[in-house]
């Protein structure tokens, strides 16, 4: 998926705490007959985010890829993966396992990690912040590497990394996608901004009330003026902000208001995130009161 100058796209986003596979699955069937959003999107976890400690949540790149069949020809992705959760070349095996699964249409949305209890309880190391940064550039040159022509077959690609050293590594079969799926990035800081700058196709805000459209426009900003410095052309990159919805019609006119002023902002496409234990009707909610008034507002 790639920015079109003058158009903001929508996508839904169901994430996967409290909520029966069931009731996702009824909600992504009806996802389908709304045409309003063109990307589907879940958070990952292994716990409620929300809370300081444990709460139900299914694994997210396996729930996505049974989901998937749900919403033919909508892109999927995530905002975002935990860098920590995985290591590089599996994250990559997956990428291009979904990037058949959806006929091209998959995304690799990365962060760095960040909910320190999951980490702790099911013992995954989560290094300080200058080494998750270093490590979430190592896993975008793997993925690049892994996804490139040379990896389709031997000798395969050789990469000198400091955490993922690749020695004649080949991905077989390859992505249909060329070069591999695209990877948008949700780092926030300066290091994270001109990383995306530098190697994303996009790039991710967290929902309000984290942050602002002024918030928006000021990192979208960065990000340009990176661009511009690193003689790379903007067009195309995406820029994403998240709403949430909620789960009443006073609650979708703040969001629609709020996808408007991202908009405004700049954003080039935004999600509209929907309490997934509220079931398909709150998505057909959403699209009708949220997505698609923004929509016709913006022309």
């Amino acid at each position: 998926m790639k920015a079109d100058a003058g158009r903001v796209t929508f996508g839904f986003k169901t994430s996967p705490q409290h909520v029966s596979f069931t009731t996702l699955d009824e909600t992504w069937a009806a996802a389908a007959e709304l045409p309003v959003f063109v990307a589907g999107w879940m958070n990952d976890h292994f716990s409620d985010p929300a809370t300081e400690s444990g709460g139900p949540s299914f694994e997210s790149l396996t729930l996505m890829a049974a989901l998937a069949h749900r919403v033919p020809g909508v892109w999927l992705g995530h905002s975002v993966l935990a860098n920590t959760f995985r290591h590089p070349a599996l994250l990559a095996k997956a990428a291009t396992t979904m990037d058949h699964v959806t006929g091209g249409r998959f995304i690799v949305g990365l962060g760095m990690g960040w909910h320190a209890w999951e980490h702790e309880a099911f013992g995954v190391p989560l290094p300080p912040l200058r080494e998750r940064f270093d490590r979430l550039v190592s896993t975008v040159r793997v993925l690049r590497a892994l996804g490139s022509p040379a990896a389709a077959a031997a000798p395969g690609v050789t990469l000198d990394d400091p955490f993922v050293p690749l020695r004649g590594a080949t991905n077989e079969p390859s992505p249909l996608t060329t070069g591999g799926p695209p990877v948008w990035l949700g780092g926030q800081g300066p290091h994270g901004l001109r990383l995306a700058a530098e190697e994303a196709d996009g790039w991710f805000i967290p929902s309000i009330p984290l942050t602002s459209p002024e918030v928006f426009g000021e990192r979208r900003g960065v990000i340009l003026r990176a661009m511009e410095a690193a003689g790379r052309d903007p067009t195309g990159f995406q820029f994403v902000a998240q709403v949430s919805a909620g789960a009443d019609s006073a609650a979708r006119a703040i969001a629609r208001d709020q996808a408007l002023a991202f908009a405004r902002a700049g954003a080039t496409h935004v999600s509209v995130a929907v309490p997934a234990r509220l079931g398909p009707d709150a998505l057909v909610a959403a699209a009708h009161e949220v997505a698609e008034p923004a929509v016709a507002t913006l022309g």
